[in-house]
């Protein structure tokens, strides 16, 4: 734990009450949602202004201790987990301040901890449209989708994080502020410092500001429900649409046990007995809506669609995207252990991915429930187990390095929206290559010489 004299001096630098030195508190910020042990820090810090922030940075630095910045701590990878029980953690829910929604010129300027659907919902307020929508979206902050480059489901059409990143300013080690990216639309001034923050998960820099990008939103748009007898006609539909050329909004896919799960919790209406459900919206101009959605319609039943159904209204619309964001919460509430993954393949590769997932769980004797953003080729295997069980979990992890090998072997990537941290930093080299690790070590040490910022995460220091 930090010493009294270290407490005293934050309290009086950001106010007693954003000081955490309990234990209590220091628990409730030792894990995040990874499978990995939980590290307790010797302190929390929760500034409120980025003036507190750059000095709370400066002053750990100084003092050799190491940091971990956190905002709602969704992540998965171990990435806001502390590094040692030194480390002193550092929120960022403090500053969460919407600065400016500028309607004229399609940006906004956000403080790293404002929530993301509460973003969105403040400039849909606007009349306008910001697409990121990770599943964690409720309670995930900004700061933390730029660090992990989270993505969502409409990220097939309209991308993720980085796409609508025009601008930040952070601190570095030294807790001098770096701004890069400007409000304009162009901006070639200096390093894209901006897109080198962007999946950094807080090793680089801690974000103090972003400016976002803005976007009209469509005009349209139709949800379409496919069901399919066999999940590897579903996933072939989903490589079908894509050959077809038409991107819709969102294409996610279920299994079998994954929409039966949903179903007990949510009481839904999913088609219980299906192999496999996709769930489709396309938007935009009325006219293209009308098109694409009969081209999509086309090519579901080209794959052997038993049935299309398109929600009678709004309400049921909403109920179907709210049992695909359950997803998750439904599948960790059915055994101790959730481990779920998002490799990620070619889209071509779907039907491939998808064969080898179950024949994988299937070899290894486990339960796994299968979801995600099929549209974009980011599946999420979530196996269910219980960690106690060491032989379980054993075979748990065999069927993981089985299934990064597949989606490495099919030009696929280890994460396609969760990060690296450190649950999967060991396969790094596998995907990328000794030179690109060793890169990335040098621009760290040289960026933070006493490797301080999260040092054990991604490729270490």
């Amino acid at each position: 734990m930090a010493s009294q004299a270290l407490i005293r001096d934050f309290e009086d630098l950001i106010g007693k009450e954003n000081v955490f030195s309990s234990e209590a508190d220091r628990q409730s910020y030792s894990y995040d949602s990874a499978v990995l042990a939980p590290v307790v820090p010797s302190l929390v810090l929760r500034p409120t202004s980025t003036e507190q922030l750059g000095v709370c940075v400066k002053k750990l630095y100084d003092n050799g201790i190491p940091m971990t910045v956190r905002g709602a701590g969704t992540n998965l990878s171990g990435g806001t987990i502390p590094d040692n029980t030194d480390t002193v953690v550092i929120l960022t829910n403090g500053l969460n301040r919407i600065i400016e929604i500028n309607s004229d010129d399609l940006y906004a300027v956000v403080e790293p901890g404002v929530i993301t659907a509460q973003f969105a919902a403040e400039v849909a307020k606007k009349n306008l449209f910001y697409p990121p929508d990770p599943g964690s979206q409720a309670v995930s902050t900004i700061g933390g989708n730029i660090a992990e480059n989270a993505g969502g489901l409409r990220g097939l059409k309209y991308g993720v994080t980085k796409d609508y990143l025009m601008g930040v300013e952070f601190f570095d080690a030294t807790g001098e502020i770096v701004k890069s990216g400007s409000r304009t639309v162009k901006c070639v001034t200096g390093y894209n410092l901006a897109g080198m923050l962007v999946q950094s998960e807080g090793t680089l820099g801690i974000i103090s500001q972003a400016i976002l990008k803005l976007v009209p939103p469509p005009k349209a748009s139709k949800a379409l429900m496919a069901v399919f007898d066999e999940v590897q006609d579903a996933a072939e539909a989903v490589a079908g649409i894509i050959a077809a050329h038409v991107v819709p909004c969102t294409l996610e896919l279920l299994d079998n046990n994954t929409i039966v799960r949903v179903d007990d919790y949510t009481k839904a209406g999913l088609p219980r007995e299906a192999g496999a459900i996709l769930l489709i919206e396309v938007d935009g101009h009325p006219a293209q809506v009308a098109d694409d959605a009969e081209a999509v319609e086309r090519v579901l039943k080209a794959n052997r669609a038993r049935a299309v159904h398109v929600p009678k209204d709004a309400e049921e619309k909403f109920k179907l995207w709210e049992a695909r964001r359950m997803a998750l919460p439904v599948l960790a509430r059915c055994r101790p252990t959730t481990v779920l993954e998002d490799a990620t393949v070619p889209r071509s590769q779907i039907p491939a991915m998808m064969k080898a997932v179950n024949e994988i769980a299937a070899k290894h004797k486990l339960e796994v429930g299968t979801f995600g953003h099929a549209g974009d080729g980011n599946l999420h295997p979530t196996f269910l187990c219980d960690k106690r069980d060491k032989d379980e979990f054993h075979r748990v992890e065999e069927a993981i390095d089985e299934m990064f090998d597949v989606a490495l072997k099919l030009h696929g990537t280890l994460s396609g929206e969760h990060g690296i941290g450190t649950a999967k930093s060991k396969w790094m080299e596998k995907e990328t290559s000794r030179g690109t690790i060793l890169f990335s070590q040098r621009l760290r040490r040289a960026l933070d010489p006493k490797g301080l910022f999260n040092a054990t995460k991604l490729v270490g220091i």
